[in-house]
């Protein structure tokens, strides 16, 4: 896998699989924003790529957010919604040790500002109680090629999965998962 540098072609970067880390790294060498999700880091080297210029991207407003302790089970969940420790707390608090922001809650919560936590609470058992699977988002690659190596290959091992990852990544082209793979092992 080549070394992600200014010089490297937008359309070659895309063919690549980078770590977070290493797109935060290139964005600090390059005096980019290091800010974000790793979609976001990507749309930033890429425009950075084509163009030599930084991204222009608007100012994140600051908005107020519940203190701890106004935190009801008759509170809005309000707008912006952000997983902060209060609310794990109170979580916790209200469903049990066992809670988890998990990908279909926070989309559930960041969705519905106008419901309130008791809203939440019930939205959250009935998510726990559903056995449908969450999409995994295009940045969570690694994810997605876990969950397609496990969906193709039962009774291998995470580590069987995870060097199959290390070979897949190493190429050009797509990470999705493909039988072809297993030559590794």
């Amino acid at each position: 896998m080549p070394k992600l540098t200014r010089n490297m072609k937008s359309d070659e970067f895309k063919q690549y699989y980078f770590l977070k880390e290493e797109l935060k790294d290139f964005c600090r060498q390059e005096g980019l924003k290091v800010t974000g999700n790793k979609g976001d880091l990507e749309k930033r080297i890429i425009h950075y790529l084509d163009t030599g210029e930084k991204l222009t991207e608007p100012a994140i407003k600051n908005h107020p957010t519940q203190k701890p302790s106004e935190i009801t089970l008759d509170s809005k969940i309000g707008e912006n919604f952000k997983c902060s420790e209060d609310k794990r707390r109170f979580f916790v608090n209200e469903i049990g040790g066992n809670f988890k922001f998990k990908v279909r809650f926070q989309k559930w919560l960041k969705s519905n500002p106008d419901m309130t936590y008791r809203d939440a609470v019930r939205a959250y058992h009935e998510i726990q109680n559903s056995n449908e699977k969450t999409e995994i988002e295009g940045q969570f690659q690694y994810n997605q090629y876990i969950r397609d190596f496990f969906n193709d290959n039962k009774g291998r091992t995470l580590n069987d999965a995870v060097k199959c990852w290390q070979y897949k990544k190493s190429l050009k082209g797509s990470n999705c998962y493909e039988k072809t793979d297993l030559v590794v092992l």
